[in-house]
């Protein structure tokens, strides 16, 4: 039979030596080891007093963005639900009503717009979809919590604030 890798190693039967059979030299070889790690840099992050750095591509909570007079830039078209492999993303559209000119960039905007975060995978296929530059994915960690419901994330939680209301609360 000819065999499948090359990494296959002979089993050694000899008989144990007298230094084998008493241990030591196995018990030394372990101690070595565990002695060398006791010296080096561990690997934890004391979480609160130190931040861990991540990666400049990470990808964190998801925001939607508003255009530079502060409308939204959604225009509920479902191209971020349709690319979303896990299905996080439910939308429903509304057409905008004489006098919302300031409030959507758009005929047609978001009424309804949620992201489930349990569900989501942080891929950034809806990043990639929209087409408008309305949804993108942030550097913020997601929050911890304690109930399912805080983990659904509506579009008062993912708007970014207006940049005029912003300026008058100053």
């Amino acid at each position: 039979m000819e065999k499948l890798t090359n990494r296959s190693a002979p089993v050694n039967r000899d008989p144990m030596t007298f230094g084998e059979k008493i241990y030591l030299p196995a018990i030394a070889k372990g101690l070595s080891i565990t002695i060398g790690h006791i010296f080096k840099k561990k690997a934890t992050v004391s979480y609160p007093e130190e931040k861990r750095p991540f990666s400049p591509v990470f990808r964190g909570l998801h925001v939607l963005n508003r255009d530079e007079e502060g409308r939204e830039r959604c225009t509920a078209c479902g191209l971020c639900a349709l690319a979303c492999p896990a299905e996080a993303i439910t939308m429903e559209a509304a057409e905008r009503k004489p006098g919302e000119e300031n409030l959507y960039r758009e005929e047609k905007y978001a009424a309804k717009y949620e992201i489930n975060m349990l569900r989501c995978i942080f891929c950034g296929y809806c990043e990639e979809a929209c087409p408008k530059d309305a949804v993108y994915l942030s550097e913020t960690i997601m929050p911890t919590n304690y109930t399912r419901d805080s983990f659904i994330y509506k579009k008062e939680d993912l708007l970014i604030p207006h940049p005029k209301m912003q300026q008058e609360t100053k």
